[in-house]
């Protein structure tokens, strides 16, 4: 698939077909993950990879707001047999950036987060350039602990969110926000910002 097309196709998927994701095409997730730009060449992230049924019913289990609840969202949602999750590492950007090379830097923005987000959407393009589906999400700060304990992540990292992937179903669920908001067209500003 031409670059192009994947920006243009690549959407947020909330429902998956029955159909196991080839492993080949998650480590390439992976592999694209890792070379996203990132400050200092520090690589602060981890990720981790949920890739079996029981794997995926305990992230659910653990990180749901209300366990057990449901939900048109969470129970499309969880019909994805994979789930990866993008975690940050700030202390290492700090150790980095303490080398002799580097500078005590004014971060504007936490470049640990940004870093991690920007690999995360490699993983959704790599998705959408595999034929797959897949959707980016938040776990809600008050299930860390819980998800953290779960699945034994050290306490340095952070997890930045979640992304679901798997085939898209015929119906892909909850078509968000894009289907009931336009595309914003005033964002690009040539110069200066005009009032």
């Amino acid at each position: 698939m031409e670059f192009q097309e994947v920006v243009r196709r690549r959407r947020m998927i909330r429902r998956y077909a029955d159909a196991p994701v080839d492993p080949a095409v998650v480590d390439r997730m992976l592999d694209n993950a890792v070379r996203a730009p990132n400050a200092g060449f520090t690589q602060g992230w981890a990720f981790l990879v949920l890739d079996t049924p029981a794997d995926v019913a305990r992230f659910w289990e653990v990180t749901s707001p209300e366990p057990g609840a449901t939900n048109t969202w969470l129970d499309g949602m969880r019909t994805a047999p994979v789930v990866i999750v993008p975690m940050s590492d700030k202390d290492a950007y700090l150790d980095r950036y303490a080398e002799s090379d580097k500078s005590t830097p004014d971060w504007p923005v936490p470049y640990w987060h940004m870093d991690t987000a920007m690999a995360s959407l490699l993983i959704l393009q790599t998705a959408t350039d595999e034929g797959l589906g897949a959707c980016f999400f938040g776990v809600p700060g008050a299930r860390i602990d819980a998800f953290r304990e779960a699945f034994g992540f050290p306490a340095n990292l952070k997890p930045i969110g979640a992304i679901t992937v798997g085939h898209r179903a015929a119906d892909t669920g909850s078509r968000g926000s894009a289907a009931r908001r336009p595309r914003r067209t005033n964002v690009v500003h040539r110069g200066h910002f005009s009032t």
